[in-house]
């Protein structure tokens, strides 16, 4: 493990290669899973005031399921994730070329918004496990990502810095250097 601040890392975040291949998994994170993406109370609070943004690259049936029961739950967990389409996709699930992505990420893309996703989006397969007096960084290896795996042994890339972009929007710039030293030692 290597801790940096209040965060201590599992290490394979530094150890394993990583790197998305939306060719091979068609974006399955988005619908995979028990529940939808957890979000942070204040990334709720963005997505319902600038849902009139996203709406347009939403699917109909992620419309119709907003109307009837909002964009986010509490799950069974007791976690706050978006809400899901059949128990199943994420809400803001759309689907290009046959390849789930998110309408979030297309409305900032687009210029619509200034906000790209929610984090634990960005960061899978990351998940954070808060704690009294610390924040646990683990990868969450998931047979979905299997080619994610192979894609990042091939290009050599750890998963640390596949999602750098992720990791200092999470935690800065002088968070991630420390990470980066600390990996150097």
């Amino acid at each position: 493990m290597i801790q940096i601040e209040d965060q201590i890392l599992s290490l394979d975040i530094i150890e394993k290669n990583f790197t998305c291949d939306l060719n091979s998994c068609k974006g399955a994170c988005c619908v995979e899973g028990d529940s939808g993406a957890p979000i942070l109370d204040k990334e709720r609070i963005f997505l319902e005031e600038n849902y009139h943004k996203i709406r347009p690259y939403m699917r109909k049936k992620a419309i119709d399921v907003v109307k009837k029961k909002g964009l986010s739950v509490v799950d069974s967990e007791g976690d706050l994730t978006t809400n899901l389409v059949n128990d199943r996709e994420c809400v803001f699930v759309s689907i290009e070329e046959g390849i789930n992505k998110c309408s979030v990420e297309q409305a900032y893309l687009n210029g619509k918004t200034n906000f790209k996703k929610p984090i634990s989006c960005h960061l899978f397969p990351i998940r954070i496990t808060k704690h009294k007096n610390f924040e646990a960084l683990n990868y969450e290896k998931i047979p979905i990502c299997k080619k994610a795996c192979v894609c990042g042994d091939k290009l050599k890339t750890p998963l640390y810095i596949f999602l750098k972009e992720a990791l200092i929007r999470k935690y800065g710039e002088k968070w991630y250097k420390k990470l980066i030293t600390e990996i150097n030692k």
